[in-house]
């Protein structure tokens, strides 16, 4: 199913439960396999910290490259099923799909054409990228409507602030031609905030995209709390050498090995505990 094809779904069709799949563990590679229980895995703690809007956010996973009909290489990535809640996404029931919009595996399920849009458009630019978290949480959108984003009040802020980037409403991102204009705001960043919209986060693995979208969140949170309670003239905002000094400070906890080594486990440890079956 291509994006066009997205666009005509007819009503009265059917998103089974994911619970009524089979599991496709044995039918998928172990590396693909680990990658699906790990973007579940993110999906459950999304919604564990409370970072959804019903089924209309996203996170994506670059899997290894396929070969397609044609015998050529090509990129494929996992992204959730239109209809389905974060906390009930299970390993078998993400969708491969390559960066044209096609769906590339036997799913019951097809996605929602804005999450195509803005993941393709980082997948295509950002090798690096092998996650990517987009939400909408109100906090995240109150700052995006703020002329001056996000500020320097808080340690939360001030240890991704620098890697963050900008890009301003087109509308519900279904134009695929807003791909060119997401991918030059974002640039080398590792965090966006798309105006009147929400939050987004990249990383070399998922605990990496997580830990950031955590701290964005969090200086959302307390910036907008900070504001209710104290005029702007009377919050304490730090220079951008302080920013600078506590982004070199906090730099570990975003390199492969650190801080997704020290966090992610235990998080998946007490999701387990919490919420268990993602990694079915």
């Amino acid at each position: 199913m291509n994006i066009n094809q997205m666009n005509n779904i007819v009503a009265g069709f059917d998103i089974p439960a994911p619970e009524s799949l089979n599991c496709i563990k044995d039918m998928v590679s172990d590396v693909e396999w680990e990658l699906r229980c790990q973007l579940a895995a993110t999906y459950r703690l999304c919604a564990k910290y409370g970072w959804t809007d019903l089924v209309f956010t996203h996170i994506s996973v670059r899997l290894p490259d396929e070969e397609n009909d044609k015998g050529e290489m090509e990129e494929r990535f996992l992204i959730n099923p239109y209809g389905l809640l974060f906390h009930e996404i299970t390993a078998s029931s993400l969708i491969k799909i390559d960066l044209q919009g096609n769906i590339c595996q036997e799913t019951p399920y097809f996605i929602n054409p804005a999450g195509f849009t803005i993941h393709s458009a980082v997948h295509m630019a950002r090798h690096d990228a092998a996650c990517v978290i987009h939400v909408h949480t109100p906090y995240g959108i109150a700052v995006s409507v703020q002329n001056n984003g996000l500020r320097r009040y808080t340690q939360f802020a001030m240890q991704i602030i620098d890697d963050l980037a900008y890009h301003d409403y087109e509308g519900i991102a279904l134009n695929l031609d807003e791909r060119e204009q997401i991918i030059a705001d974002l640039g080398d960043k590792n965090l966006l905030m798309l105006r009147n919209h929400g939050t987004l986060t990249i990383g070399q693995n998922c605990a990496i995209a997580f830990l950031r979208m955590y701290f964005l969140e969090n200086a959302c949170k307390t910036q907008i709390l900070a504001q209710n309670g104290a005029n702007d003239g009377g919050l304490c905002e730090h220079p951008p050498e302080m920013a600078a000094t506590v982004s070199a400070q906090g730099a570990a906890a975003f390199h492969p090995g650190m801080g997704d080594n020290l966090i992610w486990p235990a998080l998946i440890r007490d999701l387990r505990r919490t919420h268990a079956g993602f990694d079915q």
